[in-house]
């Protein structure tokens, strides 16, 4: 094994110099540091990431007491903290995979490298019910299109908890990991997966709410983005030179699956100027978040339907 300098490292001399769970929080820190690693999976600072990864390695809260951070480790539990931080800081792997946690609307969910980690401010508005924006009562069935691990709309039938709720991906190792979830939350009466190129799957049905965190990184962005993103699916990430292509088909095509009084929510981050640019006669409702995010829009059945036109002109003008 090499450390972050690239030197070997007899990590039993290594395990025999740190004892305790404190050893482990300083080691691991300033280990990040010295890497300098980029966080974005849930941390936002080495001290932090280092206390997720300490702690979850050996089973522990978050919230542990001070006291027992001078526990002493076994040789078991050492080994693994040390190979948690090497994978972390030479393979530069999220932590979420090393875990295979992550949590997402105040909900947990397993995920692996089959998936990209939750992170998207979609959450906050799942955690408010959609409100003002929805009728509790009238949402009885919900589509979350591009679902990877199903963070999304399992959240949401947890919220919804009379609706019925279809998962759909392109990706049948995300609809796996879907799967996965839907059982962990004891969800399987009443959300299913379908794979599915977008709509194709769903032909004839309609929803109340249809809510996608689809691909949405730009060609110039996807090859300038941080080793740690890159470890993600790149099905999952990059959609065209603009980072629009789904985007695009979304908006043509989501009418047809929407109830009169439903609404589109779609996620297109750092891609809203160009959506903004592509379509500047439409008027997007641009969702604020308490929590952080931006780049999540919302249209309703009706302008969708006014504005579909646009929309299909939009996508023929950027496929010339």
């Amino acid at each position: 094994m090499s450390d972050v300098f690239g030197t070997d490292v007899n990590v039993d001399a290594l395990a025999s110099d740190l004892e305790t769970i404190r050893d482990y929080l300083r080691w691991a820190s300033s280990r990040f540091l010295e890497a300098e690693l980029f966080y974005g999976h849930g941390t936002d600072s080495a001290w932090d990431e280092a206390v997720h990864l300490v702690l979850q390695a050996l089973y522990l809260p978050l919230d542990i007491d001070d006291r027992i951070l001078d526990a002493r480790l076994t040789h078991v539990e050492r080994q693994k903290v040390i190979k948690w931080v090497y994978r972390r800081v030479v393979d530069r792997i999220p932590l979420p995979y090393l875990t295979k946690t992550a949590w997402f609307a105040g909900m947990k969910f397993y995920v692996d490298q089959r998936v990209i980690v939750p992170r998207s401010p979609i959450g906050e508005l799942i955690r408010n019910e959609f409100e003002p924006w929805v009728n509790h009562n009238k949402v009885l069935r919900i589509l979350d299109l591009c679902t990877g691990s199903g963070c999304i709309g399992i959240s949401c039938a947890h919220v919804f908890d009379q609706a019925q709720v279809t998962l759909v991906d392109i990706s049948e190792d995300a609809l796996a990991v879907a799967e996965k979830n839907i059982k962990l939350h004891n969800l399987e009466n009443r959300v299913k997966t379908v794979y599915s190129d977008l709509f194709n799957s769903v032909q004839g049905q309609k929803f109340d709410l249809i809510v996608s965190n689809p691909p949405y990184v730009d060609h110039e962005d996807l090859s300038s983005m941080p080793e740690e993103y890159l470890k993600e699916p790149i099905l999952a990430l990059g959609s065209g030179e603009d980072g629009l292509d789904i985007t695009r088909r979304i908006l043509i095509e989501a009418s047809d699956y929407l109830t009169e009084d439903g609404i589109l929510i779609v996620e297109v981050g750092n891609s809203q100027c160009a959506l903004c640019e592509a379509f500047s006669e439409v008027p997007f409702t641009w969702l604020n978040f308490e929590d952080g995010g931006e780049g999540v829009f919302l249209l309703t059945y009706q302008e969708l339907i006014t504005y579909k036109k646009a929309f299909e002109a939009g996508l023929n003008n950027h496929a010339r």
